[in-house]
C-alpha cells in the first residue's frame, strides 16, 4: 500500500535506536514523519540524516518560543537541516512570528534548497475547558484558536498546529490555502491517552486538516505496519 503524505506519524521515542526500529517496521506505509523534543533532544541531528537517507519527509515540532532574535537564529539552523516543515508557539506574538518567517525564507534561498513549511502552535490538544480558565483568557478555546490562526496568517507563516474540533473555524478564517496541521487524532475505538480535543482521521479531514499527526496508536500497535495501513485506508478517499 502506498504511503499518503497527509499522515504524519511521530515518533515519541527516547532513543534513535527505538524510533529507527519503528521506521523500518512501518517501512513504506508512513513517507512522513514528526521529530518532537523527546526524540531530538535524545538523537539530535542523527535522526534528522537517518530519515532524509530513507527518502521520508520530516516535521520537526520544538515549538520554538523566545524573543524574535533568538527564535530567528534556532530557525535558520533548523531551516539548514533540510527538514519539511517546522513549528513555533503562536503565543509568541507577531513580531516573533514575522521574524520567524524571514529567518526561514533567506536561509532556505542563501542554500539554495526548498524553503520548509513554518506552522505555529495554537492551543495545545491536552488542554481542556477546565486547563483553559485558568489561564484567564478573554475568549473561548475555539475562539483563542482562531485569533491566533489569523495572527500566524498575518504574519506570514504557512499554518497552523490546531486541535481537529477547531479546524473548520479556522479554514472559514484563514482561507483554503492554509495548512492545519491537527494532533489528537484517534481511529475509532482507539484510548484518548492525554489528549482532550480529538476526532477520527475521517472527521478531521472533514473539518478542514490538511494533515493529521498520529503516535500512540501507531507506535504502541502490536503491527505498527498494519496500524498505520489502516490508516491510510482510511484517508485514501477523502479529498
Amino acid at each position: 500500500m502506498q504511503s499518503d503524505l497527509r499522515l504524519i506519524a511521530a515518533l515519541d521515542f527516547p532513543t534513535l535506536d527505538a524510533a529507527k526500529q519503528a521506521v523500518d517496521e512501518i517501512g513504506e506505509a508512513v513517507e512522513y514523519y514528526k521529530v518532537g523534543m523527546e526524540l531530538y533532544y535524545g538523537a539530535g541531528n542523527d535522526m534528522i540524516r537517518f530519515l532524509k537517507e530513507r527518502g521520508k519527509k520530516v516535521f520537526l515540532d520544538l515549538k520554538l518560543q523566545d524573543i524574535p532574535n533568538t527564535v530567528a537564529g534556532a530557525l535558520k539552523v533548523e531551516t539548514g537541516l533540510g527538514v519539511d516543515m517546522i513549528n513555533v508557539h503562536a503565543v509568541g506574538g507577531k513580531k516573533m512570528m514575522e521574524a520567524a518567517a524571514a529567518a526561514v525564507a533567506e536561509t532556505a534561498a542563501k542554500l539554495g534548497i526548498e524553503r520548509p513549511k513554518l506552522i505555529a502552535v495554537t492551543i495545545l490538544t491536552s488542554m481542556d475547558e477546565e486547563q483553559f480558565a485558568a489561564l484567564n483568557y478573554n475568549n473561548t478555546i475555539p475562539e483563542q484558536v482562531v485569533a491566533l490562526a489569523k495572527l500566524a496568517k498575518e504574519a506570514g507563516l504557512d499554518g497552523v498546529v490546531a486541535s481537529p474540533k477547531e479546524a473548520a473555524l479556522i479554514r472559514k478564517a484563514c482561507g483554503p490555502d492554509f495548512l492545519i496541521v491537527t494532533p489528537g487524532v484517534r481511529p475509532a475505538g482507539s484510548a484518548l491517552d492525554d489528549q482532550s480535543r480529538v476526532t477520527t482521521p475521517a472527521q478531521a479531514f472533514a473539518n478542514g486538516s490538511t494533515h493529521i499527526v498520529v503516535g500512540r496508536p501507531i507506535m504502541k500497535a502490536e503491527n505498527r505496519k498494519k496500524a498505520a495501513e489502516a490508516i491510510v485506508e482510511e484517508i485514501r478517499c477523502i479529498r
